[in-house]
């Protein structure tokens, strides 16, 4: 399979409200990762980093003009690879041991990090065979209703387990911005990770229907409105024969 270069591995679509998508656009869209980054006025937001297999820091110039706070969605190794980049580092204390010292099988790098990945190999040195998350422990755990303070702008956290145990979404009620994570998106849903909690899923997936979201921005596939996010949860406990209990 041919190789990208690095300097074409990152992709970014500004969006309204200061709201920026980084990607990795030769990843195929199942696994694709997005990663928000959201422009404060005392500093920055970057929530989640991709795989890693080439510099963000060096190649997305947006990530480096200003203090920045990285923050986990959680740490499955497509979406912390790049973290180790950033010296502020936020996660859920579920999963900041794995931040700190990741695994190929506590990120989930296997079985899912292979060549089946790409529709481009990553630059070299990138293996398959030999990929892990490089591991930087968090600055700052965070609680369900802690704030991150961009100094203009205020996100507070919402704990979502179900995926993992130490998800988190970011919600902006001024803006109805909701940064959702891997535990709702408008793609197939991944409920068997090895510690995915099925009642805890059901938990969080109500609680995030109440959330008066005007737009979501989620860990893969497309931003989305508020009506759309109601209509996908919905359907989900639908599905699990979960509504109205």
């Amino acid at each position: 399979m041919q190789r990208a270069q690095a300097k074409d591995w990152y992709r970014v679509t500004r969006f309204g409200d200061d709201v920026s998508l980084i990607d990795e656009p030769h990843i195929k869209p199942f696994y694709r990762c997005n990663i928000w980054h959201v422009r404060g006025r005392e500093r920055d937001l970057l929530v989640d980093s991709g795989m890693g297999v080439v510099s963000l820091r060096e190649h997305v110039p947006l990530v480096t003009e200003k203090k920045l706070l990285a923050v986990a969605s959680h740490t499955h190794f497509d979406h912390i690879g790049s973290h180790h980049e950033f010296p502020e580092r936020l996660a859920h204390p579920a999963e900041a041991e794995i931040l700190a010292h990741p695994t190929r099988a506590a990120t989930l790098a296997d079985p899912y990090a292979t060549d089946e990945m790409f529709t481009e190999m990553p630059p070299l040195p990138y293996s398959s065979e030999e990929y892990s998350v490089r591991g930087a422990a968090p600055t700052r755990l965070l609680e369900d209703g802690d704030i991150v303070d961009l100094g203009d702008r205020h996100f507070e956290v919402i704990h979502t387990p179900g995926h993992s145990p130490g998800g988190i979404a970011l919600w902006e009620a001024a803006t109805g911005i909701l940064i959702a994570g891997d535990i709702v998106y408008d793609g197939p849903l991944v409920e068997d990770t090895y510690h995915a909690n099925a009642a805890d899923y059901v938990a969080s997936m109500k609680r995030l229907y109440d959330v008066p979201a005007r737009i979501v921005h989620a860990g893969h596939f497309p931003t989305y409105d508020g009506a759309r996010h109601k209509a996908i949860i919905r359907a989900w406990l639908q599905e699990k024969g979960a509504l109205g209990t």
